[in-house]
């Protein structure tokens, strides 16, 4: 096969042929919701700011989780954590949003599904720790693509709530989420096994507690304080995480409240953006990342930036409005596709190997403590003016792309599958 990805889907085996294989289940359960997730919200009788309120304590929530998770994910297990937390963070919060009758259901289903930073750190693991180094990059691609692939489904939720109309629809599609990923988590238990690291943390962690194992936490922050690539890394994550969660939260809602789009049309825009991401992620981003990651992220923000910026200048009136959304998320698709890809890859390339689960909870803390304050800000401006979520998204995407410039030009011979000196 000419293409390196499908040649590494092809050639995937043990965990990581386990974690691919499984994540279109997530794509065909949750995905199908999230297009509806904050218009449903308003439906029930929330407004903007509570919406982004329940975003940030979402936010907040994994920040906790995210503390403990190293911990969690040495002392159990990469497998056993990944099912339990599984269930906690998504079946449980499934049943809970179907139900839900206004915002303190949303706000303890938050809590609940905030857990999903310990199987993050778990997962993570159990995909990579047995995978060769040269992959990790292209296996990022697959797990983003295996995610996008439920955009062939959308139209289904688009006929529900045609049929049903918006909330009792979404309620359907909520329980069908708890019994698809309920199957998912039990499937990838029976087909993985624990990792070498993860065996070797069991033995080591054996008679010890969480909190004595979080005690040791000031000797990983020493290890990522000291690693270049490992601040790069966190900060790029973070920029893309917070553009992220705003233009998940906010683009049904500008797009169903401002622009007026009818409800069952909303699925289907974002078909676009994931048809987009696949096609990039499958053509261009392999011949993109061969060397430096420099090309590939500046493009990446540049491109975001633009669809972002289209989004804010779409006409109301006129079915204009249809096609300049449409070219938005061509630019969205390419930019999230890439930068998801890349923030990812970049953070598992520069950690340290024998301390993964720990550095990374401390990585994923520290990016949801940066990131989780922009729910409820991105909610805030929303209802002063539904567009200015998104111009905060240009001012994260233009510090991205700075920040990108300015590492790059410090460390011009970093190479994309090499971390830098002390990094191994």
């Amino acid at each position: 096969m000419k293409n390196p990805l499908l040649r590494t889907l092809v050639s995937l085996k043990g965990n990581p042929r386990a974690c691919v294989y499984t994540e279109p289940m997530w794509g065909l359960s949750m995905n199908l919701c999230l297009p509806y997730a904050s218009v449903y919200m308003i439906a029930l009788g929330m407004n903007d700011t509570q919406v982004g309120l329940t975003a940030t304590v979402y936010m907040l929530s994994q920040m906790v989780f995210a503390f403990f998770s190293g911990p969690i994910t040495d002392k159990m297990g990469r497998r056993k954590t990944t099912i339990i937390f599984d269930f906690i963070s998504w079946s449980i919060p499934c049943l809970i949003w179907w139900n839900a009758q206004g915002f303190w259901f949303f706000f303890i289903a938050a809590l609940f599904n905030g857990a999903m930073k310990v199987t993050t750190n778990s997962w993570d693991c159990l995909l990579v720790e047995d995978a060769e180094k040269k992959q990790i990059t292209r296996i990022y691609s697959l797990v983003i693509i295996a995610g996008q692939l439920s955009a062939f489904f959308a139209p289904i939720s688009s006929i529900m709530v045609s049929k049903f109309t918006l909330v009792p629809a979404i309620r359907i599609l909520y329980i069908n989420a708890f019994i698809v990923m309920t199957a998912k988590e039990i499937i990838l238990y029976l087909a993985s096994r624990e990792t070498r690291t993860g065996e070797i943390r069991l033995r080591e962690t054996k008679g010890k507690n969480i909190f004595q194992l979080a005690g040791g936490y000031g000797g990983v922050l020493k290890i990522i304080a000291g690693s270049k690539g490992t601040v790069f890394s966190l900060v790029i994550t973070a920029l893309v995480g917070a553009v992220g969660m705003i233009n998940t939260t906010f683009w049904q809602v500008i797009v169903s409240k401002k622009l007026l789009v009818p409800d069952p049309l909303l699925p289907l825009f974002p078909v676009l953006k994931s048809l987009v991401a696949i096609f990039f992620l499958f053509i261009v981003v392999p011949r993109l990342t061969k060397g430096l990651l420099k090309l590939p992220l500046l493009v990446g923000f540049a491109c975001y930036f633009a669809g972002q910026c289209l989004l804010v200048l779409t006409p109301v009136e006129g079915r204009a409005k249809y096609a300049v959304l449409c070219v938005s998320l061509i630019f969205d698709g390419f930019g999230y596709g890439t930068l998801a890809m890349l923030a990812e890859s970049l953070v598992a390339l520069h950690v340290n190997k024998a301390e993964r689960a720990r550095v990374m909870a401390i990585q994923h803390m520290i990016i949801m403590a940066a990131t989780s304050p922009f729910g409820w800000i991105g909610g805030f401006l929303s209802d002063i003016n539904r567009n200015l979520p998104f111009v905060l998204n240009l001012c994260l995407l233009t510090a991205g792309f700075l920040v990108t410039l300015f590492y790059y030009l410090k460390n011009p011979y970093l190479p994309a599958e090499t971390p830098a000196e002390g990094e191994t």
